[in-house]
């Protein structure tokens, strides 16, 4: 499975690696915002998204706003430092499939994303 990570920076994306390579996610690519990773998609297809909410240049929101109009299934996971309910409401509307708040175990990320995945096979 391919995964891409989206968040500026270095250090958090070095972690969730880690993190999925200790899950055995090892085809991981890496974008520092929105931006790139919308040129990155342009020639790869991930089969999930792990995406940070606060970037530079285009944060988590835009890109999945942007994201969704050409892609509706690939599941996306927010990575984000709170759980406003307003905000994690904003963010399912524009097409967020779950959620993962920092600083986050190895266990959590993992229950996450086996859920993200059961979910949208099950639609």
């Amino acid at each position: 499975m391919k995964v891409m990570l989206i968040d500026d920076s270095r250090t958090m994306r070095e972690v969730q690696k880690s993190v999925l390579s200790q899950l055995g996610y090892t085809e991981v690519q890496e974008a520092s915002d929105g931006e790139e990773a919308l040129a990155l998609l342009e020639s790869s297809a991930p089969d999930l998204l792990l995406v940070d909410w606060r970037m530079p240049n285009m944060d988590g929101l835009s890109f999945v706003k942007a994201f969704r109009q050409s892609d509706a299934t690939t599941p996306i996971i927010m990575v984000a430092s709170e759980a406003e309910r307003a905000r994690v409401v904003e963010a399912v509307k524009a097409g967020v499939d779950n959620f993962v708040i920092k600083p986050f175990t190895p266990d959590l990320l993992s229950q996450r994303i086996q859920e993200t995945l059961a979910a949208r096979e099950a639609a």
